[in-house]
C-alpha cells in the first residue's frame, strides 16, 4: 500500500474520530404563551399562560412563569400539565385538563430536563421565590394537616429549613443579599431567617431593617 494512502487512510480515522469525540451542541427553547384555564384541588379554575419547553427541536413539558437561571447553563422553571381527567365509566376521548405540576431544571448544555423534589412541596398552595440554588416556599405534610416554611436547596435531601407554622398557606418569600435571608409573612406574622450554606437562623425583626434587594 502506498505511502501517501496509508497517510490518508489515518487522517481520515483522526477526523472521524475527532468528529465522535466532539459534544454535540443541544438547544433549549421555548414555544409561545398560550392561555389555558388551570384546575385545582382547593379553589376554582384560574387563567395561566403556559408555554411548550423544547428541547433539540421535541416538545419535553409545558411551563408557567418567569425561569431562574441557577447557573449560566441552568435554568428551573415551573411545571404545567395536561391531565386526563375521564372516569372509568366515561367515553373512551380523554378529557383533558391543566393543573400545575413542581419545578424543573433544565442544563441548556446536555439539554437534561429533571423534575425537581422539593421537599414538603405542594403544587396547590406552595409559591417558590428563588436565589441562586435555593428555594424558599409554604409547603405542607403528606395529609395536609401541617403547614411548613421551607428553604430547599438543590442537590441536598435535607431541606435547609423546614419549621412548621400555623395558617393555610403564605405568599411568595422575599429573599435579600448581604446577609442572604428570606421574610416568610403569613398574615400578621412576619418571620425572617439568615441562610447560612445548609442551615438557616431565625432573626429578630427590629423594624428599621431595609427592605428586600
Amino acid at each position: 500500500m502506498p505511502i501517501a494512502f496509508r497517510g490518508g487512510l489515518l487522517v481520515a480515522a483522526l477526523f472521524a474520530l475527532s468528529g465522535f469525540a466532539a459534544p454535540r451542541p443541544h438547544v433549549v427553547s421555548f414555544g409561545v404563551w398560550r392561555s389555558v384555564e388551570i384546575v385545582s384541588e382547593s379553589g376554582p379554575p384560574r387563567e395561566m399562560k403556559v408555554r411548550a419547553l423544547i428541547v433539540d427541536g421535541r416538545m419535553r413539558e409545558f411551563a408557567t412563569g418567569p425561569l431562574h437561571d441557577v447557573t449560566d447553563r441552568v435554568f428551573v422553571v415551573r411545571r404545567a400539565l395536561r391531565v386526563n381527567d375521564s372516569l372509568p365509566s366515561d367515553a373512551k376521548i380523554p378529557q383533558w385538563i391543566w393543573r400545575l405540576g413542581g419545578w424543573l431544571s433544565v442544563d441548556r448544555a446536555t439539554g437534561r430536563v429533571i423534575q425537581l423534589v422539593l421537599p414538603a412541596f405542594d403544587t396547590e398552595i406552595s409559591e417558590a421565590s428563588w436565589y441562586r440554588d435555593y428555594a424558599a416556599y409554604c409547603g405542607a405534610s403528606d395529609d395536609g394537616g401541617k403547614r411548613y416554611m421551607v428553604i430547599a436547596q438543590i442537590g441536598s435531601r435535607k431541606p435547609v429549613l423546614k419549621k412548621e407554622f400555623s395558617g393555610e398557606a403564605c405568599a411568595a418569600p422575599a429573599w435579600e443579599r448581604k446577609p442572604a435571608r428570606v421574610t416568610f409573612i403569613n398574615g400578621a406574622d412576619k418571620m425572617i431567617f439568615a441562610v447560612h450554606a445548609r442551615s438557616a437562623e431565625l432573626q429578630t425583626d427590629t423594624g428599621d431593617e431595609e427592605g428586600p434587594q
